[in-house]
């Protein structure tokens, strides 16, 4: 029983490390890869600093998340690129998918990047479902997390970037976990 016991602690620490892990949160250092833009180079968060970030998970099939994209491209062109940067990670399509719409989003100023199978940029975020929404401030860190939201928080979304934007960028670097 004594051995059990042990091993079930074990596991209980392990889950609640992986569960505090699972999504960041305000404050943190938010991960860096977000995949590959239409070019082919590689989009990291750090590359993007002093610029309020907004990084959405979505899917074709995600009846809202083919709304916001143009949404989030006007805001960002409204905003102005050198402030506001919108990276949409295409998360749970295939890749013929995924092209499929970047071509006909090819209008919309914003980056496009695709997560394979595997989730190698959503497993880090902690996407468990889209939309999902992770802003980032001129400071490199996260600063909000939205998740399942719908149009009636439009507006409270657009007044967090609005906040974001009016602070200024720090003069020195997040530091890293």
């Amino acid at each position: 029983m004594h051995r059990y016991a042990r091993l079930a602690l074990c596991l209980m620490l392990l889950l609640t490390a992986t569960l505090c892990q699972a999504r960041p949160g305000p404050g943190d250092v938010p991960p860096d890869y977000l995949g590959r833009d239409r070019n082919g180079n590689d989009v990291h968060v750090s590359d993007l600093r002093g610029k309020v970030v907004i990084v959405t998970f979505w899917a074709s099939w995600c009846g809202y998340c083919m709304k916001e994209m143009p949404i989030l491209a006007a805001l960002q062109k409204m905003k102005g690129a050198n402030d506001l940067a919108v990276v949409g990670v295409s998360h749970d399509d295939d890749l013929d998918t995924f092209k499929k719409i970047r071509r006909s989003w090819k209008s919309l100023d914003v980056i496009l990047t695709f997560d394979a199978k595997d989730q190698h940029i959503a497993k880090p975020y902690g996407v468990d479902g889209i939309p999902h929404m992770v802003m980032i401030g001129r400071d490199g860190r996260v600063a909000a997390v939205h998740v399942g939201y719908d149009e009636s928080m439009l507006d409270a979304i657009l007044a967090e970037v609005d906040g974001l934007l009016s602070q200024p960028a720090p003069a020195t670097p997040a530091a890293a976990p």
